[in-house]
């Protein structure tokens, strides 16, 4: 019995729309570096919308802000702190990074003869020490200079990222619209409560990267521990990494301290202990309560498939990009399964009563 051919017609509109789908997968790899910071701009307007809406309740007499002089004070406001960090900040980072990379290799030597004559660490290879540490700091600074090198993408993100915040809506609308009907209404309550969560998630991250930062700063500052604005930026870039991200910080803070002393060593190691110990069971769970609890190995994953993908910026926007699919899985998965599963046990104890 020879099989049932599909009729001609529908063979050919499967083979188009094969190859317009190959074709749309192509073009979107080619522009992907488009797509990112279309995608970036977005993210940056669903976490500053609530503050142009803010803005925007200000009045002077009859007088209210509408969306564009909204978005005109909230640049000149960023601006103004972007100025401010070039101005003071910067030119001390780059002074103790400077200093920290000449110097570090005939520390490195010293700490090891230190470290030779004390038990239990006569074994130990500083090389390999030395080469992770560049490998991460060196990952760290590297974001410093991508930053600095994109000003042309820096400021077309801007401009999309104020027309997102203008539009936002239609194009919400006009997005969801492409969907058919029956889905439309779960799919836009499932994805304005990713966005609220998605924003609660990146300011509360924000959060904790920037109390570990001025902590670290002030500390090592009054410590007079070398390179600390070096070190207090390291440990904060490197916090949006769980667990491996405070290590790497600690380990780097710690022989930068040991270089001087064992009493800065010891130091560092209470600071860390005691700051740690008050983020995990005080400042998380406040700042992050109404986020999506993502495990770290989720975090890392994201982390190392975003930076391989797209560098800087595919590693800026993994996490959120993660956090966005949780909750879509959550929604569209996890759901599904435990209302099959109920209505499975529901049959069940049904039959056991009626047996």
């Amino acid at each position: 019995m020879s099989p049932v051919l599909a009729p001609a017609p529908k063979r050919r509109s499967d083979i188009l729309f094969t190859i317009a789908v190959l074709a749309g997968l192509y073009a979107a790899y080619v522009i992907r570096h488009v797509l990112l910071l279309i995608y970036v701009s977005a993210l940056f307007a669903v976490v500053l919308s609530p503050l142009i809406q803010l803005i925007g309740r200000i009045h002077i007499g009859r007088w209210r802000p509408g969306h564009g002089i909204a978005i005109l004070i909230l640049i000149v406001g960023f601006a103004s702190i972007l100025t401010l960090f070039i101005v003071f900040a910067l030119p001390p980072l780059f002074h103790d990074a400077r200093s920290m990379a000449s110097e570090w290799p005939r520390r490195l030597t010293e700490l090891a003869n230190r470290a030779h004559n004390v038990p239990f660490l006569e074994g130990l290879d500083f090389n390999k020490i030395d080469d992770y540490i560049a490998a991460v700091s060196g990952g760290a600074f590297g974001i410093f200079t991508g930053l600095a090198g994109s000003i042309f993408g820096l400021f077309t993100g801007i401009v999309l990222t104020s027309y997102f915040i203008i539009d936002g809506e239609a194009v919400f609308t006009w997005a969801i619209a492409l969907f058919p009907l029956d889905q439309r209404e779960r799919l836009s309550r499932t994805l304005l409560r990713a966005e609220e969560r998605l924003r609660h998630w990146l300011v509360g991250q924000g959060a904790l990267m920037m109390s570990i930062g001025v902590c670290s700063f002030v500390v090592f500052g009054v410590m007079h521990v070398r390179y600390y604005f070096v070190l207090a930026a390291f440990a904060a870039l490197a916090n949006i990494v769980p667990v491996v991200g405070a290590l790497t910080s600690l380990a780097l803070a710690s022989i930068v301290a040991s270089f001087d002393s064992w009493h800065k060593l010891l130091g560092v190691l209470i600071f860390y202990g005691i700051y740690y110990q008050l983020e995990n069971a005080f400042l998380a769970p406040r700042i992050m309560k109404s986020t999506i609890d993502l495990p770290p190995l989720g975090v890392i994953t994201a982390l190392m498939i975003g930076g391989a993908l797209a560098g800087v910026l595919g590693a800026l926007v993994a996490v959120p990009t993660a956090a966005l699919v949780a909750v879509l899985v959550d929604e569209y998965l996890v759901q599904k399964q435990r209302i099959v599963s109920h209505d499975h046990d529901f049959e069940v104890s049904r039959t056991t009563h009626e047996f």
